[in-house]
């Protein structure tokens, strides 16, 4: 254990690790600005970086300088340059509960990421993996954004995007332990909250509450049929948040998703899916942040194998707690992070617990060193360690 532990403590010197996270350079070079504007650290969003996407990838009070090219056409925006950025990760992992314990893993990820304002009302944003995990991955985030609808703080995204970003967005997490209970799917069910079809519509108020309301096809992403069609049935599926500002410090949500889907193999009864639960975020300045979500799901009539029948009223809870914390604020080139995640379900093979802790340090802006230890309480009731350092940097 000793010599784990000298050799975990060495690599940290050199290596970071990061998640998949949306941060673009492209931005910070658009307006000649510092990523340090709307990110602290990247990918983590500051105030002013929600209000920056919100306003679909522009500053209200500033002119990007020769953004389009002056054709003569009011009716043409080109963009004088394709915003684009590319991220690089890689990571050095020793994971207990595997064969293969100690694991080099740089490149983990290389994607391109490139988004923007294309009219005063109308934004784009997508992202591609070039590697992920040593595959080709494709596109995950990908939308069209509509800005301000109707005269009121009302957007629209129609494309591809996670369900739970209204909650907590993954791709702005620092550790790479992930958001667990918005990944689960339990059994054959193809529904959880993680990526999507569908569109989303998001409307904010002077009183400091945000309603957010979304419709997916409920099957994540697929590979279109040969009509042509992403979705797997005939059912849509329907989200809905709702969260309160409560002063400075407090913000207080909740939301509910309720959907149906076919079974994997089109025979059996319909499984009706349902999801609820709070969420809270407790902020005081740009020191400390806590976040807390808790989810219930159930669903009627689960598929857990091809070999089984369906499983009726199978109900599922847990969520998670994070915690991150900026010794210096905005000025702090360390930060540290926690995250326990929960899941427990009548299921036991679904279960899920970890305890995780993570420091990193910024080289530059867009240079991110880090280091991450995991407890993993496996379905035995075992734990087993999980060590990773590594890299991440953006261009």
């Amino acid at each position: 254990m000793k010599r784990l532990v000298t050799t975990i403590c060495l690599f940290a010197l050199v290596f970071a690790i990061t998640n998949q996270a949306g941060a673009i350079p492209a931005f910070a070079r658009k307006y000649q600005l510092s990523c340090q504007t709307c990110h602290n650290p990247a990918p983590r969003l500051k105030p002013f970086g929600d209000e920056f996407a919100g306003n679909g990838f522009k500053m209200l009070d500033q002119e990007a300088p020769r953004y389009f090219i002056p054709t003569g056409d009011p009716e043409l925006n080109l963009l004088r340059d394709l915003p684009l950025a590319i991220r690089l990760e890689g990571f050095l992992s020793f994971k207990e509960q595997a064969e293969q314990k100690f694991d080099f893993a740089a490149p983990y990820l290389v994607k391109i990421m490139s988004g923007g304002e294309l009219t005063n009302s109308i934004a784009y944003y997508f992202y591609f993996y070039f590697d992920e995990r040593g595959e080709v991955a494709g596109v995950e985030d990908a939308f069209i954004m509509f800005n301000d609808l109707l005269g009121l703080d009302l957007d629209m995204y129609v494309g591809q995007f996670q369900v739970a970003d209204p909650l907590f967005k993954g791709e702005l997490r620092l550790t790479l332990s992930d958001y667990e209970i918005y990944r689960l799917r339990p059994g054959l069910s193809r529904t959880n909250l993680a990526y999507d079809k569908g569109i989303m519509a998001t409307l904010g108020l002077e009183t400091g509450t945000e309603i957010v309301v979304s419709v997916v096809n409920g099957n994540g992403l697929t590979r279109a049929d040969r009509n042509r069609v992403f979705d797997y049935d005939k059912y849509k599926n329907f989200s809905g948040r709702i969260s309160q500002d409560i002063g400075e410090k407090l913000r207080l949500g909740a939301f509910a998703y309720y959907g149906k889907e076919v079974p994997e193999l089109f025979s059996g009864p319909v499984n009706n899916i349902f999801y609820f639960g709070p969420d809270m975020t407790l902020s005081f300045g740009e020191k400390l942040e806590f976040n807390l979500q808790y989810l219930f799901r159930s669903d009627s009539d689960l598929q857990i194998s091809e070999e089984t029948p369906t499983v009726q009223f199978t109900k599922t809870q847990g969520g998670f707690a994070e915690v991150i914390y900026m010794p210096k604020g905005i000025e702090s080139k360390w930060y540290f992070a926690g995250l326990l995640n929960y899941i427990e379900s009548d299921l036991s093979e679904f279960d899920y617990r970890s305890a995780t802790i993570h420091a990193g340090y910024l080289v530059k802006r867009n240079i991110r060193l880090a280091a991450e230890y995991t407890l993993l309480e496996k379905q035995s009731g075992s734990l087993k360690n999980q060590f990773s350092v590594g890299f991440s940097t953006a261009l």
